[in-house]
């Protein structure tokens, strides 16, 4: 039996559709962190080094300086849901590629297409209002951004990727509508396309 990859919510025995942040090695800080789309799963995460900036999988690229900046969150995020559900946590790496199941792959590429044009001091705007929308929400806003520009160059600082950058980063969303969230078991884990 294959050893399930670390991660976070990803089953190759569920789906074999999911995806990859890719977190590049050194020290310079220069290379950015990558969301990679993968629809077949053949025993290991493979390397991301053969993705280019034009293929068509490559969602989204963010600084390192943004992800350090939304890492937590989103493990937060992730973990509480998981462990609502009987799931393990996941663990963002200090370098390489992580797996994350299909949904929680949206999720995070919304946030990311959210800030990669943004100014740095309206990332946590960002953040908090991607908290207060639902999954269901967040997978949506994903499926339509998607449909219209989701690669990663091709698809930045336009239509709906545009639009989600504004909804996002501005006019964040108050404690009360996030205390007003649903907890543990209510969260939805997976979408109902998986």
């Amino acid at each position: 039996m294959k050893r399930k990859p670390a991660g976070f919510g990803f089953d190759p025995d569920r789906s074999t559709h999911y995806f990859v942040v890719s977190i590049p090695g050194g020290t310079s800080g220069d290379a950015p962190v990558r969301i990679i789309e993968r629809y077949e799963w053949k025993g290991e995460v493979p390397s991301s080094d053969e993705i280019g900036f034009e293929h068509r999988d490559l969602k989204a690229m963010i600084p390192q300086s943004a992800f350090k900046e939304i890492a937590d969150e989103a493990k937060a995020e992730f973990n509480r849901r998981l462990t609502a559900h009987g799931f393990s946590s996941g663990r963002w790496l200090s370098k390489g590629d992580i797996p994350l199941g299909r949904s929680f792959g949206k999720e995070l590429t919304l946030l990311f297409w959210a800030i990669e044009d943004a100014e740095p001091s309206l990332i946590p705007n960002a953040v908090r209002n991607w908290i207060g929308l639902s999954p269901e929400e967040r997978w949506w806003l994903y499926t339509m951004t998607n449909a219209a520009t989701g690669q990663a160059l091709s698809g930045r600082n336009k239509g709906w990727r545009k639009a989600v950058r504004f909804a996002l980063t501005e006019n964040p969303i108050s404690d009360a509508v996030i205390r007003r969230r649903p907890r543990g078991e209510e969260l939805t884990l997976f979408s109902d396309m998986e």
